[in-house]
């Protein structure tokens, strides 16, 4: 993993925003499963390109894929893990607690839902379930990825690359279990099948980004009826997953995103960073994507300050909101990104978004697509000027 060795250095978390027609077609694959998978594949290789290649022109150093190929960076699984697949037929797929703080205002429940209506492919699809033992089953979508996101980087002149994968404990809520009947089994089954696709993004030459809201967002919907210390239990169980399933691969070659929600909402019962920090220090990865710029975090370089940061690790803040159309001013950027280099010192900091810009695939997303470039400029000038304060 590079550092900001001389200036700093640009990336994101993830989820870019996709092309209309490719939104087409990957609904109608969700829904009922009518489209020509090589026409599918074509627009996909073709917007992976695209996307490469925007974010080069924003000024991004470390690009990924997009996600392009994903209606999700979860229910993506369900193509390449056995075990995964449609909930049974008389069965009823387990249903998670909405989050905490939304339920405290059904008023604006009710406008988030007015605005969705219509728009959600989800609602419409079959998500899918663990209904049997879990392992790595198909690896050609993988390896497609993997080809396709290689061959843009190589087009496009990029020498450093991410490739998101979901965390084991994450997918315990959006693949929940009907088998296992026991969270800690299909924690570790997801663990070690995970490790397969882990290692293959590592050996492809790309850094894993392994995506874990599970040690943040699931504290106030999956455990909210749980207290701290439960809920730590939780979140160091599944960091040992995380370890176990990287225990081949350099730390150096990883990063790990935390996050409370990619959703505009009160956020009044996020787990603080604070409270989860001891634990997060103890994942593998080296680096760490946090929140950073959203209004319920923003105040946290303060507590990673006082905490203080292991000599191996590379923060990887966010100094752009994902959930707002405003687009950030470049000397706002830049004074984010100076604060956080004043916490790690300039060589470890490394600026990015708090969240993905399109978390599901669809237009439902909160930031309008010409939005999301305009914000990565942003993100890219602010970085230019901290450089200037900070070398």
């Amino acid at each position: 993993m590079k550092r900001s060795t001389d200036r700093i250095l640009t990336t994101h978390v993830g989820s870019l925003p996709r092309p209309g027609e490719l939104l087409d077609m990957l609904e109608a694959k969700e829904v009922d499963g009518n489209i020509d998978d090589s026409m599918l594949g074509e627009r996909i290789t073709a917007a992976i390109l695209d996307v490469v290649s925007r974010q080069r022109e924003c000024g991004v150093d470390i690009v990924n894929d997009g996600e392009n190929s994903k209606t999700s960076y979860t229910l993506y699984v369900q193509d390449r893990l056995k075990g995964v697949g449609p909930v049974p037929p008389a069965r009823e797929r387990p249903k998670t607690a909405q989050h905490a703080d939304l339920m405290e205002h059904p008023d604006l429940l009710e406008m988030m839902a007015k605005r969705a209506v219509g728009l959600s492919w989800f609602d419409r699809a079959q998500p899918p379930a663990c209904v049997g033992p879990v392992s790595y089953g198909d690896s050609a979508p993988l390896q497609r990825d993997l080809a396709n996101l290689a061959a843009a980087c190589e087009a496009r002149g990029v020498d450093e690359a991410f490739m998101n994968s979901a965390s084991p404990g994450v997918l315990t809520k959006f693949v929940p279990d009907m088998y296992y009947g026991d969270e800690d089994a299909y924690v570790e089954a997801l663990s070690e099948a995970l490790r397969v696709e882990y290692e293959a993004i590592v050996e492809a030459g790309f850094i894993l980004q392994i995506d874990a809201p599970d040690l943040g967002s699931a504290r106030h919907n999956q455990y909210q009826d749980l207290d701290d210390a439960g809920f730590l239990k939780i979140a160091e169980r599944n960091v040992e997953a995380v370890n176990h399933a990287t225990r081949n691969i350099d730390p150096q070659r990883m990063r790990m995103h935390v996050c409370w929600g990619n959703y505009e909402g009160p956020h009044t019962h996020d787990v603080p960073l604070a409270t989860l920090y001891p634990v997060i220090m103890k994942a593998r990865p080296a680096g760490l994507l946090i929140e950073g710029a959203n209004p319920a975090h923003a105040h946290e370089w303060a507590d990673v300050k006082r905490l203080g940061l292991p000599d191996e690790k590379v923060l990887i803040p966010g100094v752009i909101d994902t959930t707002t159309n405003f687009v950030e001013n470049p000397k706002l950027v830049a004074q984010r990104i100076c604060q956080w280099a004043e916490v790690a010192g300039r060589e470890r900091v490394i600026a990015s978004t708090d969240c993905g810009f399109a978390t599901f695939a669809g237009p439902n997303n909160p930031v309008a697509p010409t939005v999301v470039w305009e914000k990565l400029r942003a993100l890219a000038e602010g970085a230019r000027l901290a450089s200037s304060m900070l070398w």
